[in-house]
């Protein structure tokens, strides 16, 4: 993806105008550790993870930058909707390939 971890943290913070000693405060961190997991110095737990995922509202893979989305069920539904195009392909070329058997067999 776009952003890394730290990246993405910070970006989240900024976003919703929140200073670091007031995010580190509700994430139940002191502000010199939430500034290291921002930087890239050091890395969190799963259960900051967890918390830093509930408190910006946002789905984990978002947060560790494996996703441009980030709410899971957007998630969820683009990837459906991938598979629906990829299946949707598949019934259109078994489709085309059904009609010109059917052609060749009538002009036999």
């Amino acid at each position: 993806m776009d952003r890394s971890f730290p990246e993405t943290l910070s970006a989240l913070r900024k976003e919703r105008n929140i200073n670091q000693r007031t995010a580190a405060a509700e994430l139940g961190i002191s502000q010199a550790l939430l500034s290291h997991y921002e930087n890239g110095a050091r890395e969190p737990g799963l259960s900051f993870v967890c918390r830093a995922c509930d408190y910006y509202g946002v789905s984990a893979d978002y947060l560790l930058g494996r996703s441009a989305l980030p709410d899971a069920a957007q998630n969820a539904a683009e990837t459906a909707e991938n598979y629906l195009e990829k299946l949707r392909g598949l019934i259109d070329e078994a489709s085309s390939s059904l009609n010109e058997y059917a052609l060749k067999e009538q002009n036999r």
